[in-house]
């Protein structure tokens, strides 16, 4: 078979290898500045930032964050929903040669704690209403200084008036910051861009750690260099042949805090010099398709849960909203219903493909095209300069025949380098220069690959990532609980969800939402199962290992213990 037998399957204008600058990611940044200064960078419930001003605030706070000690090297953390203040936040950190470590909002405060001192951050950027959680576990952290912004901050004129009277108080946003805290709008007033330090950063420097996901030993700092997010920002650019630069929408309704959203669509975003609309709350249908609407949205990276929310929207189905300017979609995170696609299509005019990537390749590193070929349940064909194999799940080097069925194995520019602290996964996860995604897959005769299975049995609610032993190990403590199994299992809504299977000890009582209150207080909400089923036993292995395989299977067909 050909070498790269996808590359015929490339859309026109498509390159099949890039020529990829030794620049610091923020030189996109300070490019679109230069190119297009008075075109919006961010667009924030009408509130506009050029990219004139937004490469000015970055460098106002890299001067402030400099002066607080952040030197090159330095992991720096940020909590916040999707507002222009990230975007502040990660350009700022990178351009003293700081490293982004970004933690999901939604997160329990011990499950933030875990990253903050896995990564050892002393200084974090948050949005206030996260600002009480996260002072609680100070203590147990190196966190010196937190940086606080209150939403309202980035918001026009008359609505942050109106979110102060009726929303500031409710929302938790209203706090007072204590000694050796900080306001990010004060930092910015005090400093000017000249104050910023010449600090040398080259695409060689350490950008991001991204964590996988999970809060028990399975989460992972996959550790990113600026040109492996540099390349991956131009693998994405080239793909779409039809794109603009410089008057493209994208709308971040995606959350930047998860490599997905964060060089899918902001990283990408700022190389094409494109207007980011951004939605804090994805869920917020009305706000999603009223900002659609409103600024003319023309690229939308999302998950599957998102284009079928918008698909079933009543108001969508009324006519009630104009999608038509959208242009393309690529959908990741979670498989993309062949029906989901199909009406999505219809319904906008636009382009929705599904694309493959993972933490440690950030983001992406396969894609259908957008005007050629896309076959049912494909995640579609590798990206500019990756190469891909099938190996042998016996030997894990043989590569396969197309059809059969081993791990995906990806070798390209935008490839991690390790783990952080943790050299043994580090080496099990790249080998030779491959990257062993862990992944089962099959490549056909044409170079279109299909995911069949996951060999970490990673569970992916709507884009999410939970891993089942750290719900188990919740629902496990429970007094009334003998046995637990936590698996993800089809939901035609979220693509997988999470299914607890609960065994009762003898002569006790329990509920399904004893069990999801349970959970409440000790997991994310996107993490608490939505289905529990009750059982008198679990399959096991011979050594007692609970079989989550056949858990799943017997909930696919119906039967159970």
């Amino acid at each position: 078979m050909d070498e790269k037998v996808w590359l015929k399957h490339y859309d026109d204008g498509v390159p099949s290898s890039i020529d990829y600058p030794k620049i610091p990611l923020f030189h996109f940044l300070d490019e679109s500045a230069h190119k297009y200064p008075n075109s919006p960078c961010t667009i924030f419930k009408g509130a506009v930032i050029t990219y004139r001003e937004m490469n000015e605030l970055t460098d106002r706070l890299a001067a402030a964050l400099s002066q607080l000690g952040v030197k090159k090297g330095d992991r720096v953390g940020i909590l916040m929903p999707n507002t222009p203040q990230f975007v502040m936040a990660y350009f700022a950190i990178l351009k003293i040669g700081g490293v982004v470590v970004a933690t999901n909002p939604l997160y329990t405060a011990p499950e933030i704690q875990r990253q903050i001192v896995d990564a050892g951050i002393e200084i974090m950027l948050v949005m206030s209403n996260f600002y009480e959680t996260v002072k609680k576990i100070q203590a147990k952290t190196k966190i010196r200084t937190f940086i606080v912004t209150n939403i309202k901050e980035t918001l026009p004129p008359l609505i942050a008036l109106l979110f102060t009277i009726a929303k500031e108080k409710k929302g938790g946003f209203r706090v007072d910051i204590g000694p050796g805290d900080y306001w990010l709008q004060d930092l910015i007033k005090k400093y000017s861009p000249q104050d910023r330090p010449k600090v040398e950063v080259t695409g060689d420097d350490v950008a991001l750690f991204q964590y996988s996901g999970g809060t028990t030993g399975d989460s992972k700092g996959a550790i990113a260099l600026h040109r492996n997010l540099v390349a991956n920002s131009m693998q994405i650019a080239s793909w779409l042949p039809n794109i603009a630069e410089g008057k493209e929408v994208v709308l971040m309704a995606i959350p930047l805090f998860h490599v997905y959203g964060m060089v899918a669509g902001m990283c990408f975003a700022v190389k094409a010099g494109a207007s980011m609309v951004m939605i804090p709350n994805p869920r917020d249908m009305k706000d999603v398709l009223t900002n659609i609407q409103k600024y003319n949205a023309t690229i939308y990276p999302g998950v599957p849960t998102m284009y079928n929310a918008i698909n079933n929207h009543p108001d969508v189905l009324a006519g009630k909203y104009n999608l038509s300017t959208i242009k393309a979609c690529i959908s990741g995170s979670a498989p993309l219903m062949r029906e989901t696609k199909i009406k999505f299509e219809e319904l906008t005019g636009g382009k929705l493909v599904e694309g493959y990537g993972l933490s440690e390749a950030p983001t992406a590193t396969h894609c259908n095209p957008l005007f050629g070929f896309n076959p049912p349940g494909s995640i579609g064909i590798p990206f500019p300069d990756v190469d891909c194999r099938i190996i042998s799940l016996d030997d894990e080097v043989t590569p396969l025949a197309p059809g059969e069925v081993g791990e995906l194995v990806i070798k390209g520019p935008q490839v991690f380098i390790g783990y952080h602290n943790m050299p043994t996964e580090t080496n099990n996860a790249l080998r030779d220069g491959w990257l062993y995604t862990g992944d089962i897959a099959r490549m056909d005769e044409e170079g279109y690959f299909y995911i069949v299975d996951r060999k970490k049995e990673l569970i992916k609610p709507g884009g999410y990532q939970v891993w089942p032993r750290e719900v188990e190990e919740v629902i496990a403590t429970h007094p009334k609980v003998l046995e637990v199994g936590v698996a993800g299992v089809p939901d035609p809504y979220r693509g997988e969800t999470v299914k607890a299977w609960v065994v009762v000890k003898p002569g006790e009582a329990l509920t399904e939402q004893e069990v999801k209150e349970w959970c409440k207080d000790k997991l994310a909400k996107f993490k608490i199962p939505t289905l529990v089923e009750f059982r008198k036993e679990l399959p096991k292995t011979m050594v007692g290992k609970i079989l989550r395989r056949e858990l799943v299977k017997e909930h696919k067909e119906g039967t159970s213990g």
